[in-house]
């Protein structure tokens, strides 16, 4: 049974894999078969992109929230996803903590998919490398540079992934902003300039994160420098921008640069619907 539950427990070959599928046309591996879709956050991209996925594949994408599962009130996670899996081909879920993922795949009920947790946000990384590949022609060797605050679970997930495929990510951070556990062979550095320094991709988030309102002023003070602007993209002339959304124009990135002729966003929130259909084709495959 395969679960995707992070990027650092998948090889290179899963990746590549996972990247041809999601090019590939849809086949409907899923007809007759439900997907369960659980949402403690919510979410747009995910939303949408999932359960088209879904329907692209022949299944029927079924939103759960958690007033409906009532998972460690009115249920255990064992009895919640043993339930599920009796209904379900896949059970995905966006959650806060990550640990909730791992008892659910520990349970072997069905296959578990992380559509975001604490730690990690793989489905945004995949879609990240798909529109990597289609830009460049390639994802080998390609220098993308990660500005803002690094640690996060989309910076997180995209290290991976770049180190995985044999990219060459630099994350540009203030102090106590970079990413704690970065992977080996991922470069960090203080200085934005020199980060996005003939890079092929500038890569941005938002500042102030979900349940990081209360940091927003210190955040806003901290990051002020690291906004992705022209002044900084002209450092790498030959770049494209991407985001994860949603954006703060002004914040992270100002709107001439997101609007502009070298931004990627929009294809790579399209991306998104095409690297959960392949996710999930990848999910049912047997080894």
């Amino acid at each position: 049974m395969r679960h995707l539950l992070t990027l650092a427990d998948l090889s290179a070959a899963d990746l590549r894999a996972i990247l041809d599928l999601s090019a590939a046309a849809a086949e409907p591996v899923l007809r007759g078969q439900g997907v369960a879709l659980y949402f403690e956050k919510p979410s747009a991209r995910t939303r949408n992109s999932m359960e088209l996925a879904v329907v692209q594949l022949g299944g029927h994408p079924v939103y759960l929230q958690p007033q409906e599962l009532g998972i460690g009130t009115r249920e255990t996670v064992e009895d919640v996803t043993r339930t599920l899996a009796c209904f379900h081909s896949i059970i995905a879920a966006r959650v806060f903590d990550h640990g909730m993922l791992d008892d659910m795949a520990t349970i072997g009920a069905a296959p578990i998919m992380n559509m975001l947790s604490g730690t990690d946000h793989p489905l945004q990384a995949l879609a990240d490398l798909l529109t990597i590949r289609e830009l460049c022609g390639r994802v080998e060797g390609v220098r993308v540079a990660y500005v803002g605050d690094g640690d996060n679970n989309v910076a997180r997930s995209l290290a991976h992934a770049c180190t995985a495929l044999g990219a060459e990510l630099t994350v540009a951070s203030p102090a106590g902003y970079g990413l704690s556990d970065a992977p080996a062979g991922v470069h960090q550095t203080e200085d934005p300039h020199a980060a996005v320094e003939g890079a092929d991709i500038v890569y941005t988030d938002v500042w102030v994160s979900m349940g990081q309102e209360r940091e927003r002023d210190e955040r806003l003070a901290a990051l002020c420098d690291y906004q992705v602007d022209e002044a900084l993209m002209a450092r790498a002339p030959s770049a494209h921008l991407l985001h994860c959304l949603p954006a703060h124009r002004g914040e992270e990135v100002s709107a001439e640069v997101i609007d502009g002729p070298r931004s990627a966003v929009w294809r790579q929130a399209e991306n998104r619907m095409h690297s959960a259909r392949g996710a999930l084709r990848w999910i049912l495959q047997q080894d």
